[in-house]
């Protein structure tokens, strides 16, 4: 049997707000002084991935009365790390632990199987709470925008991440393995995730906690070549050196890199020292190598341009990997399309004094999760600056009091944390039985009907 392969292609590009309140003039409903003596403030915060538990976490940490409400669209919590981090990376899931402290605590609650912007408006929850911290994510992909996108075989590498990893949507996606040779656009951690799942060896998952359908789909996998597509140079990858380590010493793989991708590098990046070995795959130094482009600019600046040279690459699947993308959820929260996040200042979302944003929302879908950690703190600092400064809404708010009577009012039954916990419970039960750290539970009716729902 030939041995399986990964490759590194190179390809061409393809084609008046008013100022926030000062301090110094409250907003007509806002005061000037918050008295923490007399009320409890009270804080929602949209979205229970690591953005949303980092922020709800600071802010419970640093002041002592505050109680944060969870929202979340799954009935299930924290978001890219149970549903986006490869199941061959089970270490990267041990924040977990932290976001279920946070949970736990008795000034926390999460609110599962909630959709803002559909079960319960932004406004409403901006009447019912001091303020309000969107921490939703990017749920969509970036289009290619290219013709054929839409064609049978073309996947978005969101989808099979979603696929393989238990994400309810994404369940029915069903990719066609019987092929060969499939190709990967991006050269990203995500791009190299893919990559590496489809080729690993199907027993080597078979510990971790990847679904069963996908495991039984990838055992039947024919796929023996992998092409790895991007526009730039391998001085512009946005993969870390541990990712490509792993794709390198992956068993029973080989890479196949185009020599000429690699003309002069090792003289570009001499004298970069911990530079070239911390972070990304490798330094930004001027210039980059490609098939069928050319480079203009330099380091993480450099663009790649058509030549107008082609090359015919047959594949029986592609997968889409060129980023994420955040959605607008209410009309009432401003939103730009092009860079894809809530328009924002320190995470204060603008024109809207008492909403607020934190991740990728926030800032675009890029770093990891220890970044995210850190743009969710200082967005809760500034959060809790403004609470001090008496920008917030004076006097009690009702919290859930008030989202609970709509949400009964609507037919909408949130599930806790506790529920969580039996569910969770449930998929470690179903999981050794085949020596698995868990089975995902992966239908959402299955799920309401274990909890009595």
């Amino acid at each position: 049997m030939a041995p399986r392969c990964w490759r590194w292609w190179s390809w061409s590009a393809w084609p008046g707000v008013r100022p926030l309140p000062s301090r110094s003039t409250p907003t007509p409903g806002f005061c000037k002084k918050f008295s923490t003596q007399e009320t409890t403030p009270q804080i929602c915060v949209v979205g229970s991935g690591p953005a949303g538990f980092y922020t709800a976490q600071h802010l419970l940490k640093h002041h002592t009365r505050a109680h944060v409400d969870i929202y979340e669209k799954q009935l299930v919590p924290f978001g890219l790390v149970r549903f986006g981090v490869a199941p061959d990376h089970p270490e990267v899931k041990n924040v977990i632990n932290t976001f279920t402290q946070t949970a736990r605590s008795d000034r926390c609650a999460f609110r599962g199987n909630v959709v803002v912007g559909r079960d319960v408006s932004v406004p409403e929850l901006r009447e019912a709470y001091h303020a309000v911290v969107l921490s939703y994510g990017a749920e969509d992909h970036q289009p290619l925008e290219i013709p054929g996108e839409e064609l049978p075989g073309v996947v978005s590498a969101r989808a099979f991440v979603g696929w393989y990893n238990g994400l309810p949507e994404n369940q029915k996606l069903a990719p066609d393995l019987s092929c060969d040779t499939a190709v990967i656009l991006g050269q990203g951690n995500v791009a190299l995730d893919v990559a590496r799942i489809l080729l690993t060896p199907p027993e080597h998952l078979e510990k971790t906690d990847i679904t069963e359908v996908a495991l039984g789909v990838l055992r039947q996998s024919r796929v023996k070549t992998v092409w790895i597509v991007g526009r730039r140079g391998p001085l512009q990858v946005a993969f870390t050196i541990k990712e490509l380590r792993e794709m390198i010493q992956l068993p029973g793989t080989q890479p196949i890199l185009d020599p000429s991708d690699f003309l002069g590098l090792q003289d570009r990046i001499k004298g970069e020292g911990p530079k070239a070995r911390s972070g990304r795959g490798c330094p930004h130094p001027p210039g980059s190598y490609q098939t069928g482009g050319e480079s203009h600019g330099v380091g993480e600046s450099t663009r790649a341009v058509p030549t107008g040279d082609v090359e015919d690459l047959p594949c029986g699947l592609l997968l889409s990997s060129v980023g994420y993308k955040s959605r607008p959820i209410d009309p009432s929260v401003p939103f730009d399309p092009k860079l894809g996040i809530i328009p924002n200042t320190e995470g204060r979302v603008v024109n809207a004094p008492g909403l607020y944003c934190s991740g990728w929302v926030k800032r675009g879908p890029t770093g990891v999760i220890t970044t995210t950690m850190t743009d969710s703190f200082l967005t809760s600092q500034v959060l809790l600056k403004d609470l001090k400064a008496g920008l917030l809404p004076s006097g009690p708010r009702p919290g859930y009091t008030a989202i609970q009577a709509l949400l009964s009012d609507r037919g909408v039954r949130p599930v806790s944390f506790s529920d969580w916990e039996k569910l969770d419970a449930e998929e470690v039960a179903r999981g050794q039985g085949t020596g698995k750290p868990r089975e995902k539970l992966v239908d959402r009716r299955e799920m309401l009907q274990l909890l009595g729902h």
